[in-house]
């Protein structure tokens, strides 16, 4: 197996400084893992694909579903999935990286050469996807050295298991060997669907978000890689005019045909009703096989179809990456926090949704007014469910007293985001109890007899108004 080019030119890389995620040379010599071999099962996995290991490559990375595609170019020109890897740790938020130390994994097109590639990372082995690129210089972006890398920690990088960056990095190595120059990582905050255009459509990144889609259905329509340009602040894709700089190509009908039927579904779904929302992590995600199952739990499948398609062969399992030892995960806290959806408006602004009791009075005409005229406030609220008597608060001897109504905490988004994000944190029942004064006042008030007892029990049993817990944090 010929390694000498690839090697000459993995070279430069040991020239890499500390970088976003601590990525740096060894000290003790030159490592050999960069030298491993692609493992016999994806050789297999290549034939029947009828792939070569010299096929050159291209890579999409999928933050919410954190997930690492490799695709592999035939001898037709057209790309295929070869394999799809969990990716272990991202840090961040969805949304493009905008400067160094925001913890953000970027977003967008990438050009990965054979300098970019780290044979003696800290991190087992990595390359850099070369941050900042064009468009994210245009946008004032700063910070370097942002990795895809092995050992399960992120700040500001793609963090896979060491086993699947040896992989990815020994399939890369053989592109390179095979003659290519350069292949593409190309990096999203989701799978381009329409249904989560649909769902995301009042983000605040949503426009760059429509931007990447055009090199998505570019490359899902054609199976080819797209020549990438930037023009402003802005991506163009297409093929050799883009290539010459023209700013607005020629669309190819495929693309021009996928554009219009994903368009016509968003809008599908936005008359149905599809809420509009926004994902708040407290610090990035991580694929679900890498968290601890019950014995009895469900297979994770690869998500790279719709749910029409959930009947398709498995890309991996939780039994087949839970038993490796992730090592140090950074910030596993904020793992396990998990990520909060939220509804939005049409600025991006989370909404405040209360139903109120079936049985209650239509607002006056006088209330109606007022209502017009008040400035809305942008709050999220957090309900808790009535407690019933402990049969120590003088409900009565049995202790079945009325259920005391419920607490809602509200934190104002535009005001405080400290606030706003603890409020979101909360789980209902426990953060907030109530104080002495508040028991006490409880306790103080008169209790009725008889049957205003009976009607006022009943009244207490009346389901309350229920609130729904929406919001976003801005990136």
């Amino acid at each position: 197996m010929a390694v000498r080019p690839f090697v000459a030119a993995a070279a430069v890389a040991l020239a890499m400084t500390l970088g976003a995620c601590q990525d740096s040379a060894m000290l003790g010599g030159a490592s050999t893992r960069s030298l491993t071999p692609i493992p016999p099962q994806t050789l297999a996995l290549m034939q029947t694909k009828g792939m070569s290991q010299s096929d050159p490559i291209l890579i999409r990375a999928f933050k919410k579903e954190a997930e690492m595609e490799v695709w592999k170019r035939g001898s037709n020109g057209q790309y295929a999935l070869l394999k799809t890897f969990p990716i272990c740790r991202w840090s961040g938020q969805l949304g493009p990286k905008l400067k160094q130390g925001d913890r953000q994994a970027p977003e967008g097109f990438y050009a990965i050469t054979p300098g970019q590639m780290n044979p003696n990372s800290s991190y087992y082995l990595s390359f850099d996807v070369g941050y900042p690129n064009a468009i994210d210089r245009a946008k004032g972006g700063t910070g370097n050295y942002i990795m895809v890398h092995g050992t399960c920690s992120s700040s500001g990088c793609f963090a896979m298991t060491d086993a699947s960056m040896s992989e990815i990095y020994a399939i890369a190595r053989e592109a390179f060997n095979g003659g290519q120059r350069a292949f593409q990582f190309q990096s999203y905050p989701f799978r381009m669907t329409a249904s989560n255009i649909a769902k995301f459509r009042n983000d605040p990144n949503a426009p760059f978000w429509k931007n990447l889609k055009e090199g998505s259905d570019y490359f899902e329509a054609l199976k080819e890689e797209p020549r990438v340009a930037a023009c402003g602040t802005k991506y163009v894709f297409g093929g050799a005019d883009v290539a010459a700089g023209n700013c607005t190509p020629r669309v190819d009908p495929l693309v021009a045909e996928k554009r219009d039927r994903d368009a016509h579904e968003v809008a599908e779904l936005i008359a149905k009703g599809t809420p509009a929302t926004r994902v708040v992590y407290d610090d990035g995600g991580q694929n679900p096989v890498f968290r601890p199952q019950k014995p009895e739990g469900p297979t994770f499948a690869s998500l790279i179809e719709d749910d029409k398609d959930k009947g398709k062969e498995l890309a991996y399992t939780a039994k087949e990456y839970g038993r490796y030892h992730l090592g140090d995960v950074s910030r596993p806290e904020s793992l396990a926090l998990g990520p909060n959806e939220f509804e939005v408006d049409a600025k991006g602004k989370p909404v405040l949704v209360a139903a109120a009791p079936a049985d209650a009075p239509g607002p006056t005409k006088a209330a109606a007014a007022r209502k017009e005229q008040a400035k809305p406030t942008t709050v999220v609220a957090v309900q808790e469910p009535a407690k019933s008597g402990d049969g120590k608060s003088g409900e009565g001897k049995s202790g079945s007293g009325a259920a005391k109504p419920h607490r809602i905490a509200v934190a104002d988004a535009d005001g405080d985001v400290s606030a706003f994000s603890k409020v979101l944190g909360k789980k209902p029942g426990k953060d907030d109890k109530p104080g002495k004064d508040e028991k006490a006042a409880d306790a103080a008030k008169p209790k009725p007899a008889g049957k205003d007892a009976a009607k006022e029990t009943a009244s207490a049993a009346k389901p309350h108004a229920s609130v729904a817990t929406t919001g976003s944090l801005r990136n």
